[in-house]
This record gives C-alpha cells, sequence and structure tokens, in this order.
C-alpha cells in the first residue's frame, strides 16, 4: 500500500528509538492512522521534520506499508492557514484527543475531517470557542453513529416541549423528566435544547450545551478522563494562583 500527497493532522506523537517519532495522523480519505516518521526528531542541514510534524497544522502526506503502522515516506506543509494560538491551543488538544480516543484506525471520515479542518480555521480566527467546539462535538457524534436529536424525545417520539425539561438517557436520547424521581440527574430545558437544535451555543444556552454535550462523550469515553481538560485545569489554576486573583466566569474557562 503505497498513498501520496493526502490531506492531514498530526493528532498525537509520541517519541519512537533515538530519532524518530509515531504519529496518529487523521487524514481526508484514510481516517486515522499511525506512522512511523524515522528521523522525525532529528535536525539536519535542511531544517527538521519535527518542525512540519505539528498538530493544528495542515500538511500533505505521502506513507507506505501493510501493516497497521505505516512508514511517513514524505511530508508537505500547506501553506495559508494561520495558526492556532493561546488558550485555543487547549480546545485543539482537547479535539484531538477526541479524535484519538474515539475513532478506529483506519475508518475513513471524511465529513469529519473537513469539519475537524473547519473547526481548526475557526479557533484560528475570532470564532466563539463554544461554538466551534459544540458544532465538532456534534458532528463527531453523528460520524460514530451516536447522533444526537436535540429536538426530538427519545421515549414518546414527540418534540422536545420549550415549556418542559430533559434528561439523557444513553440508549433513547433526550427523555422527559419525570420531576421529583430525577432529582440526582442533571436536566435540561427544552427551550436551550431547541435553540442548541437550532444552531445556538452561546449565551444561556452556552452552560447547558457543554454539560449536554460532556454528559454524553462520557458514555463513550468510559471512565478514563481527558488529559487535554486536566492541562488546561492546571494551567488556569497555576494563572490564578500567580496573579492572586479568582478567574472570572468567562476569563480562562474550560469549553471542553
Amino acid at each position: 500500500m503505497r498513498v501520496n500527497l493526502q490531506p492531514a493532522y498530526v493528532i498525537h506523537s509520541r517519541p519512537y528509538r533515538d530519532t524518530s517519532a509515531i504519529l496518529e495522523v487523521f487524514t481526508a480519505e484514510y481516517g486515522r492512522i499511525s506512522v512511523v516518521a524515522r528521523g522525525g526528531r532529528r535536525s539536519t542541514r535542511k531544517g527538521s521534520k519535527a518542525a512540519l510534524l505539528q498538530p493544528f497544522a495542515p500538511l500533505l502526506v505521502s506513507f507506505s506499508g501493510r501493516t497497521e503502522l505505516k512508514t511517513l515516506s514524505a511530508i508537505e506543509a500547506v501553506k495559508g492557514m494561520s495558526a492556532v494560538r493561546g488558550e485555543r491551543l487547549f480546545s485543539g488538544l482537547y479535539m484531538n484527543e477526541l479524535l484519538v480516543r474515539l475513532l478506529h484506525r483506519n475508518d475513513a471520515h471524511p465529513a469529519l475531517f473537513a469539519s475537524y479542518d473547519d473547526a481548526l480555521k475557526a479557533l484560528a480566527g475570532c470564532a466563539v470557542v463554544d461554538t466551534v467546539l459544540r458544532r465538532f462535538e456534534i458532528a463527531l457524534l453523528d460520524e460514530l453513529g451516536y447522533g444526537l436529536n436535540l429536538s426530538l424525545d427519545g421515549a414518546s417520539g414527540e418534540r422536545v416541549d420549550e415549556g418542559l425539561r430533559y434528561r439523557y438517557d444513553s440508549e433513547l436520547g433526550l427523555v422527559a423528566s419525570n420531576g421529583a424521581s430525577d432529582r440526582s440527574e442533571a436536566t435540561y430545558s427544552g427551550a436551550d435544547l431547541l435553540a442548541m437544535e437550532s444552531g445556538h451555543f452561546e449565551g444561556a444556552v452556552r452552560l447547558p450545551a457543554k454539560l449536554l454535550l460532556r454528559e454524553v462523550l462520557a458514555v463513550h469515553l468510559g471512565g478514563m478522563p481527558l488529559h487535554s481538560r486536566e492541562l488546561f485545569r492546571v494551567k488556569a489554576a497555576a494563572v490564578s494562583k500567580h496573579y492572586d486573583v479568582t478567574v472570572s466566569p468567562h476569563v480562562g474557562q474550560d469549553s471542553s
């Protein structure tokens, strides 16, 4: 198997032997693949591959191999995309971790690749982070076959009523809450769910949208926490301690 100039992004990297690296790469036509970049951490007169093999940078990669671990044979940078910077890097790391944890290797997801590409471009710009992440999370769930119907009661089949509250059931989806018997469970207003269905994830919908998608994704992630989320918490705590201030609800807040 030999593939040339495949649009791709590096979503995870780990050292391999003295100068090489094993990469998890998300490609447009082959999905998530593992490749070994021989000499990928070695500097030469022509520069270092490591400078190219960075997350959030669009690439064209060529690889070959018959086993699950392919060999990276060539790499080219795609020019023209702005860099993801600052705290938005944590949102990018969060998306990468979701891809590594939830995608099977060698399953093509061209629509999800396009959604990921759009999300990175939005993070590199001025788009609202919460909106970018919620739309990506929903696209990921749809692509994996776990699509979330935000406007339909999964038990009754009726349209969500904006005046009622709903809870998430891992088998049925969103179902009407039973009131007192569901006090220990998170519930979401029908009005917020319908707003989310229309693509609104800001303002009053911001927190319930984040909590709902976190609850849904937790079912598929199992009990293991997300490292990217913990990294953000550690950084936010360090900043708060350094300046001896309390971080406001909207500054430095984890959107994942």
